[in-house]
């Protein structure tokens, strides 16, 4: 009788920790570059994120191919010179969120972790708001890129097309994990 108890509180306890980790499959990440020539823009629906609620942990991967611009031109020099999205198809964020509870409502947090963008990683902080609704779980970040810091080098000749730092945006719409 002792041991189906223990195998009873010991399923329930795993199910209690698969209950607080959340998927995103639909979020999206965008960009903004406002330059004296010309502003570019872009928006990629094809994030995949996964968060636990019980100690922070959130992890994010973007394929770089799958950011949609105005014009084709702007795409291709974004993937062939700028990102080289065939030597580097992803950028990844794997980190810790700070100031997150499990309650209703919107709350300001912190990530704190490593940015993995054109072969380079740099450990990055940013600011942003999580809302818990229902069973679901709204993340909400805007942050700077600076060309620079990802090795990511613009032609002289348009220099003035482009930032030295991006505004990226990201929203992710986390539902609870169901393992398979």
């Amino acid at each position: 009788m002792k041991f189906i108890l223990t195998i009873i509180c010991l399923t329930l306890s795993i199910n209690a920790l698969w209950a607080q980790r959340y998927l995103s499959e639909s979020g999206s990440v965008s960009f903004f570059s406002e330059a004296p020539i010309e502003n570019i823009s872009a928006n990629n629906s094809q994030v995949a994120s996964l968060f636990d609620a019980a100690n922070g942990q959130i992890a994010f991967a973007v394929p770089i191919k799958s950011f949609e611009f105005a014009k084709s031109l702007m795409r291709e020099h974004f993937n062939e010179s700028y990102l080289e999205s065939d030597k580097y198809p992803k950028a990844t964020f794997k980190g810790l969120i700070t100031g997150f509870e499990i309650k209703e409502g919107k709350q300001r947090v912190s990530a704190n972790g490593d940015l993995f963008i054109h072969g380079i990683t740099r450990k990055v902080t940013t600011e942003g708001t999580m809302e818990i609704s229902g069973d679901k779980i709204l993340l909400t970040t805007a942050f700077l890129v600076k060309l620079e810091d990802y090795q990511i080098k613009v032609p002289k000749v348009v220099f003035y097309n482009i930032a030295d730092a991006i505004q990226v945006k990201m929203n992710l719409v986390y539902k609870p994990y169901e393992k398979q």
